[in-house]
């Protein structure tokens, strides 16, 4: 080596070994650049961005290929929601330490996730920190112009649907922590680790993009917990809404916590973390959307209206009684 060749950073070292390998789109530039391009192709590019925490997100313990699916996932669920195809992502992460044992299973995971997807990693920051770790992903996704599906168009009369299940991340982190739900299905190890998976690993809906695209009239991701991110979609689009509580979809460990009652529904629809679809569906369009959902091998269930007003949502139980929730989400603040 000359006296003009400089050995590469710890952070070059880094990024050489686990992070070019992924960056298979050729607007990378194989990560030796300060940027990179991303081809418009003529569509929309839709933006999202969501980072997950150590202690907030996930726990210290959790698998590393876990919580490199979960980093992902979460934000390719914004993307389903508004109706776009992955185009990419960067990525940043922030560690204690270059942890070999930690880094290479981590790196596998998001690897296999960005080639499932179809969502090259495009770029990126590593840096060290004191505190906890943090992985935060901006994802970019394809649409047609003036297609992406926002939270403000939902109108009175549209159906209100949900993809997958509900409650089940809160269920699953609830037996991380060892709370009551860990002790009511200490005997059942298949239950468990159904709702465990659920909070590690979320399941994007984005095989449902088109039909959300082509028929939805409002859409977001259940991120928070369905009652809140509910809320915020209403809000936004100055409508109300009626839900029909024994409509939301359950999985069969979560159905039977909240008969037994070691559960209430709050826990239920405000828990977050379901990365679940919430659309607003016009009435005469929802047979063609469940017919599309169907071919997309994705469940969705219609569990409630659309309804004029600005007031909050309204929960009713089996008698048409209003569910008063003291909690409507997971809030950060």
């Amino acid at each position: 080596m000359t006296d003009r060749q400089q050995a590469p950073s710890g952070e070059d070292s880094l990024i050489a070994r686990y992070f070019r390998p992924l960056a298979t789109d050729p607007g990378a530039f194989g990560l030796v650049d300060d940027a990179a391009i991303l081809q418009a192709r003529g569509d929309e590019i839709v933006v999202t961005t969501d980072a997950i925490v150590e202690g907030v997100h996930f726990l210290p313990d959790d698998p590393p290929d876990s919580i490199a699916r979960k980093a992902l996932r979460v934000n390719l669920s914004d993307l389903a929601a508004k109706g776009a195809v992955p185009a990419g992502f960067v990525l940043t992460l922030a560690l204690r330490t270059q942890d070999d044992g930690w880094l290479t299973p981590f790196v596998r995971a998001l690897g296999e996730d960005a080639s499932l997807f179809d969502c090259p990693l495009l770029g990126g920051d590593t840096v060290s920190t004191p505190g906890p770790a943090m992985i935060s992903v901006t994802a970019f996704g394809r649409v047609a112009p003036g297609r992406m599906v926002r939270r403000s168009g939902a109108k009175p009369g549209d159906r209100i649907v949900v993809t997958g299940t509900i409650g089940d991340a809160a269920l699953g982190l609830d037996i991380l922590k060892g709370g009551a739900v860990a002790t009511a299905l200490a005997q059942d190890t298949a239950a468990s680790q159904l709702l465990v998976g659920r909070y590690r690993e979320p399941q994007p809906r984005n095989a449902l993009a088109p039909a959300v695209r082509d028929h939805a009239s409002a859409a977001m991701d259940v991120s928070d917990g369905l009652a809140g991110d509910l809320a915020k979609l209403c809000a936004a689009s100055g409508v109300s809404a009626v839900i029909d509580i024994k409509s939301i979809p359950l999985s069969a460990p979560a159905a039977e916590l909240l008969a037994h009652g070691t559960v209430g529904i709050e826990a239920i629809v405000s828990g977050g973390d379901d990365y679940e679809i919430l659309c607003a569906i016009p009435e005469a369009g929802f047979a063609a959307f469940a017919q599309a959902a169907g071919l997309a091998g994705v469940a969705v269930t219609s569990i409630g209206k659309i309804v004029a007003g600005k007031s909050a949502p309204r929960f009713l139980d089996a008698d048409g009684r209003e569910i008063a929730l003291k909690r409507l989400s997971y809030s950060h603040f």
